[in-house]
Protein backbone atom coordinates (compact mmCIF):
# COMPACT_ATOMS: atom_id res chain seq x y z
CA UNK A 1 0.00 0.00 0.00
CA UNK A 2 1.25 3.04 -1.01
CA UNK A 3 1.89 6.46 1.67
CA UNK A 4 -0.66 8.13 -0.61
CA UNK A 5 -3.39 4.81 0.12
CA UNK A 6 -2.46 5.04 3.68
CA UNK A 7 -3.26 8.76 4.09
CA UNK A 8 -6.48 8.22 2.21
CA UNK A 9 -7.33 5.13 4.02
CA UNK A 10 -6.88 6.83 7.55
CA UNK A 11 -9.08 9.64 6.28
CA UNK A 12 -12.23 7.35 5.11
CA UNK A 13 -12.01 5.37 8.16
CA UNK A 14 -12.08 9.00 10.60
CA UNK A 15 -15.34 10.01 8.19
CA UNK A 16 -16.75 6.75 8.76
CA UNK A 17 -16.57 7.12 12.58
CA UNK A 18 -17.73 11.23 12.06
CA UNK A 19 -20.77 9.29 9.43
CA UNK A 20 -21.91 7.11 12.20
CA UNK A 21 -21.50 8.94 15.09
CA UNK A 22 -23.66 12.45 13.00
CA UNK A 23 -25.79 10.58 11.36
CA UNK A 24 -26.53 7.34 14.34
CA UNK A 25 -27.01 4.85 10.92
CA UNK A 26 -24.95 2.57 9.34
CA UNK A 27 -27.40 2.51 5.97
CA UNK A 28 -25.05 5.35 4.65
CA UNK A 29 -21.36 3.85 4.62
CA UNK A 30 -21.35 3.54 1.23
CA UNK A 31 -18.65 5.39 -1.22
CA UNK A 32 -20.09 7.96 -3.34
CA UNK A 33 -18.33 8.47 -6.23
CA UNK A 34 -19.04 11.57 -8.22
CA UNK A 35 -21.35 14.74 -7.92
CA UNK A 36 -22.70 15.43 -11.79
CA UNK A 37 -22.34 19.13 -12.68
CA UNK A 38 -20.57 20.60 -15.28
CA UNK A 39 -19.04 18.10 -18.45
CA UNK A 40 -19.13 14.29 -18.00
CA UNK A 41 -18.65 12.81 -14.29
CA UNK A 42 -16.57 9.92 -13.85
CA UNK A 43 -18.06 6.42 -13.80
CA UNK A 44 -20.46 6.14 -10.30
CA UNK A 45 -20.20 3.02 -8.41
CA UNK A 46 -21.52 2.75 -4.52
CA UNK A 47 -19.54 -0.23 -3.29
CA UNK A 48 -19.43 -0.13 0.34
CA UNK A 49 -15.75 -0.17 2.00
CA UNK A 50 -15.24 -3.01 3.00
CA UNK A 51 -11.38 -3.30 3.74
CA UNK A 52 -7.77 -3.06 2.51
CA UNK A 53 -8.65 -4.06 -0.85
CA UNK A 54 -11.58 -1.69 -1.38
CA UNK A 55 -8.88 1.23 -1.94
CA UNK A 56 -6.98 -1.09 -4.58
CA UNK A 57 -10.45 -1.88 -6.26
CA UNK A 58 -11.22 1.74 -7.02
CA UNK A 59 -8.64 2.54 -9.17
CA UNK A 60 -8.05 5.33 -10.25
CA UNK A 61 -10.28 6.66 -8.82
CA UNK A 62 -8.62 5.42 -5.09
CA UNK A 63 -9.47 8.87 -3.42
CA UNK A 64 -13.26 9.28 -2.85
CA UNK A 65 -14.71 10.32 0.64
CA UNK A 66 -17.43 8.73 3.08
CA UNK A 67 -20.45 10.76 3.01
CA UNK A 68 -20.47 13.24 6.05
CA UNK A 69 -16.18 12.70 6.41
CA UNK A 70 -14.31 15.11 8.07
CA UNK A 71 -10.31 15.97 9.34
CA UNK A 72 -8.66 18.19 12.02
CA UNK A 73 -7.94 21.50 11.69
CA UNK A 74 -5.36 22.48 10.01
CA UNK A 75 -1.76 21.21 10.85
CA UNK A 76 1.89 21.75 9.53
CA UNK A 77 3.56 19.62 7.32
CA UNK A 78 4.44 16.11 8.82
CA UNK A 79 1.99 16.47 11.59
CA UNK A 80 -1.07 16.96 9.62
CA UNK A 81 -2.31 12.93 9.85
CA UNK A 82 -1.27 13.03 13.66
CA UNK A 83 -2.83 16.21 14.12
CA UNK A 84 -6.34 14.66 12.40
CA UNK A 85 -6.02 11.39 14.87
CA UNK A 86 -5.85 13.22 17.84
CA UNK A 87 -8.37 15.29 17.56
CA UNK A 88 -11.18 12.89 15.86
CA UNK A 89 -13.70 15.20 13.85
CA UNK A 90 -17.19 14.74 14.01
CA UNK A 91 -20.04 16.61 11.94
CA UNK A 92 -22.63 18.04 14.39
CA UNK A 93 -26.19 18.86 13.13
CA UNK A 94 -27.86 21.37 15.09
CA UNK A 95 -31.03 19.91 16.26
CA UNK A 96 -32.10 16.74 17.91
CA UNK A 97 -33.71 14.10 15.87
CA UNK A 98 -34.78 14.50 12.60
CA UNK A 99 -32.26 16.80 11.37
CA UNK A 100 -31.07 17.00 7.18
CA UNK A 101 -29.28 19.09 5.55
CA UNK A 102 -29.70 20.17 1.97
CA UNK A 103 -26.56 21.08 -0.05
CA UNK A 104 -26.52 23.00 -3.55
CA UNK A 105 -23.62 22.53 -5.92
CA UNK A 106 -21.82 24.53 -9.49
CA UNK A 107 -23.69 28.19 -8.78
CA UNK A 108 -24.31 30.45 -8.18
CA UNK A 109 -26.68 31.01 -11.12
CA UNK A 110 -29.06 33.78 -11.72
CA UNK A 111 -31.55 31.37 -13.33
CA UNK A 112 -31.78 29.02 -10.83
CA UNK A 113 -30.50 30.11 -7.39
CA UNK A 114 -32.37 32.86 -6.68
CA UNK A 115 -35.83 30.95 -7.26
CA UNK A 116 -34.14 28.17 -4.46
CA UNK A 117 -33.08 31.03 -2.20
CA UNK A 118 -36.86 32.49 -2.76
CA UNK A 119 -38.70 29.16 -1.83
CA UNK A 120 -35.86 28.56 1.02
CA UNK A 121 -37.11 31.83 2.75
CA UNK A 122 -40.44 31.14 2.34
CA UNK A 123 -40.01 28.19 4.98
CA UNK A 124 -37.77 29.69 6.84
CA UNK A 125 -35.03 26.91 6.07
CA UNK A 126 -31.21 27.11 6.00
CA UNK A 127 -28.77 25.55 3.32
CA UNK A 128 -25.32 24.67 2.18
CA UNK A 129 -24.27 26.14 -1.44
CA UNK A 130 -20.92 24.74 -2.65
CA UNK A 131 -19.95 27.43 -5.48
CA UNK A 132 -17.62 27.38 -8.29
CA UNK A 133 -15.54 30.95 -8.11
CA UNK A 134 -16.11 31.21 -11.95
CA UNK A 135 -19.49 31.60 -11.28
CA UNK A 136 -18.84 33.25 -8.48
CA UNK A 137 -17.46 36.05 -9.53
CA UNK A 138 -19.83 37.02 -11.63
CA UNK A 139 -22.55 36.66 -9.88
CA UNK A 140 -21.59 38.15 -5.87
CA UNK A 141 -24.86 39.52 -5.48
CA UNK A 142 -26.06 36.14 -5.03
CA UNK A 143 -23.70 35.25 -2.00
CA UNK A 144 -24.27 38.42 -0.36
CA UNK A 145 -28.06 37.38 -0.45
CA UNK A 146 -26.86 33.90 0.74
CA UNK A 147 -24.92 35.29 3.69
CA UNK A 148 -28.21 37.87 4.83
CA UNK A 149 -30.11 34.61 4.68
CA UNK A 150 -28.32 32.59 6.70
CA UNK A 151 -26.91 29.91 4.53
CA UNK A 152 -23.48 28.29 4.19
CA UNK A 153 -21.42 29.03 1.40
CA UNK A 154 -19.01 26.20 1.12
CA UNK A 155 -15.95 26.08 -1.85
CA UNK A 156 -16.07 24.06 -5.15
CA UNK A 157 -12.76 25.28 -6.64
CA UNK A 158 -12.86 27.63 -9.43
CA UNK A 159 -13.45 25.79 -12.60
CA UNK A 160 -15.07 22.30 -11.60
CA UNK A 161 -11.87 20.08 -12.24
CA UNK A 162 -10.98 16.96 -11.52
CA UNK A 163 -8.75 17.51 -8.48
CA UNK A 164 -6.90 14.13 -9.44
CA UNK A 165 -5.65 14.80 -12.68
CA UNK A 166 -4.14 18.27 -11.74
CA UNK A 167 -0.87 19.19 -10.00
CA UNK A 168 -0.51 20.33 -6.51
CA UNK A 169 -0.05 24.28 -7.77
CA UNK A 170 -3.19 24.10 -10.26
CA UNK A 171 -5.29 22.46 -7.09
CA UNK A 172 -4.28 25.35 -4.71
CA UNK A 173 -5.12 27.94 -7.28
CA UNK A 174 -8.70 26.31 -7.49
CA UNK A 175 -8.93 26.25 -4.41
CA UNK A 176 -7.51 29.30 -3.43
CA UNK A 177 -9.24 32.08 -5.88
CA UNK A 178 -12.52 30.71 -4.78
CA UNK A 179 -11.86 31.33 -0.60
CA UNK A 180 -10.65 35.03 -1.50
CA UNK A 181 -14.10 35.27 -3.83
CA UNK A 182 -16.01 33.70 -1.19
CA UNK A 183 -14.36 36.16 1.59
CA UNK A 184 -14.67 39.06 -0.38
CA UNK A 185 -18.54 38.67 -1.16
CA UNK A 186 -19.89 36.47 1.56
CA UNK A 187 -18.11 38.29 4.38
CA UNK A 188 -16.05 35.58 5.68
CA UNK A 189 -14.02 32.76 3.95
CA UNK A 190 -15.42 29.21 3.63
CA UNK A 191 -15.10 26.30 6.18
CA UNK A 192 -16.11 23.78 4.05
CA UNK A 193 -15.01 21.98 0.87
CA UNK A 194 -16.55 19.45 -1.40
CA UNK A 195 -13.91 18.34 -4.59
CA UNK A 196 -15.79 18.06 -8.09
CA UNK A 197 -17.68 14.65 -8.37
CA UNK A 198 -16.63 13.81 -5.15
CA UNK A 199 -13.09 13.05 -5.56
CA UNK A 200 -10.21 14.12 -3.22
CA UNK A 201 -6.81 13.21 -3.32
CA UNK A 202 -3.78 13.67 -0.74
CA UNK A 203 -3.03 16.84 -1.79
CA UNK A 204 -6.39 18.30 -1.77
CA UNK A 205 -6.68 17.14 1.98
CA UNK A 206 -4.15 19.20 2.61
CA UNK A 207 -4.21 22.44 0.85
CA UNK A 208 -7.93 22.30 2.11
CA UNK A 209 -6.52 21.78 5.50
CA UNK A 210 -4.07 24.60 5.25
CA UNK A 211 -7.04 26.81 3.84
CA UNK A 212 -9.08 26.53 6.73
CA UNK A 213 -11.55 23.86 5.27
CA UNK A 214 -13.13 20.64 5.93
CA UNK A 215 -14.08 18.17 3.39
CA UNK A 216 -17.80 17.48 3.26
CA UNK A 217 -20.01 14.77 1.15
CA UNK A 218 -23.76 13.61 0.92
CA UNK A 219 -25.44 10.65 1.54
CA UNK A 220 -28.61 11.49 -0.86
CA UNK A 221 -27.08 12.34 -4.66
CA UNK A 222 -30.72 13.47 -6.53
CA UNK A 223 -28.72 13.06 -9.59
CA UNK A 224 -30.53 16.15 -10.40
CA UNK A 225 -27.70 16.47 -12.80
CA UNK A 226 -29.12 13.56 -15.49
CA UNK A 227 -32.61 15.91 -15.67
CA UNK A 228 -34.99 12.75 -14.48
CA UNK A 229 -37.99 14.81 -13.78
CA UNK A 230 -38.92 16.84 -10.43
CA UNK A 231 -41.43 14.50 -9.44
CA UNK A 232 -38.28 11.80 -9.46
CA UNK A 233 -35.66 14.28 -7.60
CA UNK A 234 -38.35 14.89 -5.08
CA UNK A 235 -38.78 11.19 -4.34
CA UNK A 236 -35.42 10.42 -4.06
CA UNK A 237 -34.83 13.05 -1.78
CA UNK A 238 -38.02 12.20 0.29
CA UNK A 239 -37.63 8.59 0.16
CA UNK A 240 -33.82 8.80 1.36
CA UNK A 241 -34.76 10.76 4.46
CA UNK A 242 -33.38 10.30 7.44
CA UNK A 243 -31.48 11.95 10.48
CA UNK A 244 -28.08 12.94 9.86
CA UNK A 245 -28.53 12.83 5.93
CA UNK A 246 -27.34 15.27 3.79
CA UNK A 247 -28.75 15.85 0.43
CA UNK A 248 -26.85 17.13 -2.98
CA UNK A 249 -28.68 18.48 -5.31
CA UNK A 250 -27.43 21.12 -7.99
CA UNK A 251 -28.48 25.14 -8.82
CA UNK A 252 -26.09 25.44 -11.82
CA UNK A 253 -23.91 23.67 -14.33
CA UNK A 254 -27.06 23.07 -17.06
CA UNK A 255 -31.39 23.14 -17.16
CA UNK A 256 -31.77 23.35 -13.21
CA UNK A 257 -35.57 23.99 -13.38
CA UNK A 258 -36.31 20.41 -12.72
CA UNK A 259 -34.18 20.86 -9.21
CA UNK A 260 -36.59 24.15 -8.37
CA UNK A 261 -39.53 22.28 -9.33
CA UNK A 262 -38.51 19.48 -6.78
CA UNK A 263 -37.65 21.96 -3.88
CA UNK A 264 -40.54 23.51 -3.89
CA UNK A 265 -42.43 19.81 -3.55
CA UNK A 266 -40.33 17.98 -1.25
CA UNK A 267 -39.80 21.01 0.98
CA UNK A 268 -42.61 21.15 2.71
CA UNK A 269 -43.62 17.50 2.42
CA UNK A 270 -39.97 16.97 4.69
CA UNK A 271 -41.04 19.73 7.23
CA UNK A 272 -44.98 18.22 7.75
CA UNK A 273 -43.26 14.86 8.21
CA UNK A 274 -41.32 16.08 11.64
CA UNK A 275 -37.79 17.17 9.97
CA UNK A 276 -36.20 19.87 10.59
CA UNK A 277 -33.46 21.35 7.60
CA UNK A 278 -30.73 23.07 9.30
CA UNK A 279 -26.68 23.26 8.56
CA UNK A 280 -23.64 21.54 10.17
CA UNK A 281 -21.21 23.09 12.51
CA UNK A 282 -17.73 22.01 12.93
CA UNK A 283 -16.96 20.55 16.22
CA UNK A 284 -14.07 18.68 17.84
CA UNK A 285 -13.51 15.89 20.55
Amino acid sequence: MTTDQMFTRRRLLIGGAAMLGAAGTTGTAALLIGDGGPGTAPARATTPAAGPGTLRALKPSAYRLQPIAGHGPPARRRTLVRAAVRRKPFLRVDGRGRSMVLTFDDGPDPRYTPDILRILRDHDVRAMFFVCGEMAVQHQDLLREMADDGHVVGNHTWSHPLLTTLSRSRIHSEMARTCEIIDKAYGEPPLWFRAPYGAWNRTAFQLGAELGMEPLAWTVDTLDWRTPGARTIAERVENGAGPGVIVLSHDAGGDRSQSVRALRDYLPDLLESGYRITVPQRKYT
